[in-house]
């Protein structure tokens, strides 16, 4: 069987999609071929995409109920969506729907939350969120809130969980919601393996070893989410991938997203200065899509093909690996763990059964 037959049969997932950002704050049709973004549902379908999570993101620098509001906005958009399109996708909440949706040539959108914001400390809009078909939930971004601290935050407010995020871990372990990792700092995170009674995940992440940034895991950690039977999705996110490019790529993205802050004031007067950042930041040579693989090959020769997936972070990224810069290209993953000797089975469970696994 080739790599491209493989890819065909096998049910892919992504873990980390961030598209409802721009459904809900550019009103973007991803039902048609765009020019814009790394998603749509011709290029999903195109890049033998069967699965994704639509990350409902929510900053922490937006008040309590602000962060509500906006994830009840994204869930929408998402719902306005697939009922515009219900021949080409369809909300899935478990792992038999999905693969019933590739059986009919649809596409299967879970829905996962990035920040437990819109919680506040209730419960109950837990469940609500639950009921809407939120089936993981991403417990902090890049700040500290209610349930943990962030692995972006010099200062620490809990140095680790907070009471009330034990509550909620212990909630969304009765529920089924798969609690992520991703983002937060090294102690929650030990705090949330200590809780947490279900295996947990990190949707899109990489390997400190590789790449020493705080968003990635280190060894051990990989080691010891494997040993709870938990899986780490790799990032495509080229910051996460190499260390050389990460320290290089810095000051042209703060200079990039100025630019894009004030092009959206006032595109008239800015729109030179955002083409002169987007021209910057694009110029830079980019880390290979081979680099995704090293990664979940690390992972691999550490606690074996069972606890590896992948996690794009395509919407949410500024650039990505070259020769993968869309949903379109995925098929390379497959066609390079191909070539580097992995099984049908090892991956089938890499691009999607491990994750499928635990939902």
């Amino acid at each position: 069987m080739t790599a491209k037959e493989i890819h065909q049969k096998i049910l892919v997932l992504d873990s980390h999609c961030d598209t409802p950002i721009m459904l809900s704050r550019y009103g973007l049709d991803i039902g048609q071929r765009t020019g814009t973004g790394h998603v749509d549902l011709v290029r999903m379908k195109e890049g033998g995409v069967d699965a994704s999570f639509f990350a409902i993101y929510v900053s922490n620098k937006w008040e309590p109920y602000q962060c509500t509001y906006k994830a009840l906005e994204a869930l929408a958009s998402v719902y306005d969506m697939l009922d515009r399109y219900p021949d080409k996708a369809a909300l899935a909440t478990d792992a038999l729907t999905a693969r019933e949706l590739k059986r009919q040539g649809r596409i299967a959108i879970f829905l996962g939350m990035e920040n437990a914001g819109p919680i506040h400390k209730d419960l109950s809009l837990l469940r609500l969120f639950y009921k809407m078909g939120v089936r993981y939930i991403t417990l902090t971004h890049a700040g500290n809130n209610e349930v943990c601290d962030s692995c972006a935050t010099k200062e620490k407010r809990w140095y680790g969980v907070s009471p009330f995020g034990r509550e909620l871990i212990a909630e969304m372990n009765r529920l089924g919601i798969l609690v992520d990792v991703a983002h937060i700092s090294d102690e929650a995170f030990y705090d949330v393996l200590k809780y947490s009674t279900r295996p947990v995940v990190s949707t899109h992440s990489c390997c400190r070893a590789l790449c020493d940034v705080p968003r990635n895991l280190t060894d051990q950690m990989i080691k010891d989410l494997a040993a709870q039977g938990g899986v780490i999705q790799i990032n495509f996110n080229p910051p996460f991938l190499d260390k050389a490019f990460s320290l290089a790529v810095a000051p042209l993205l703060d200079a990039y997203e100025e630019a894009e802050e004030a092009y959206r004031d006032n595109p008239a007067e800015n729109e030179k200065r955002m083409q002169e950042a987007k021209k910057a930041l694009f110029a830079l040579p980019r880390p290979s899509y081979k680099r995704v693989v090293d990664h979940i090959d690390h992972v691999v020769s550490m606690v074996g093909p069972d606890h590896v997936g992948i996690g794009s972070d395509f919407d949410g990224i500024e650039v990505c690996p070259a020769g993968l810069e869309d949903v379109s290209l995925l098929p390379v993953i497959t066609e390079e763990l191909y070539s580097r000797g992995y099984s049908y089975t090892d991956i089938e469970k890499i691009m999607g059964g491990n994750f499928l696994r635990l939902l």
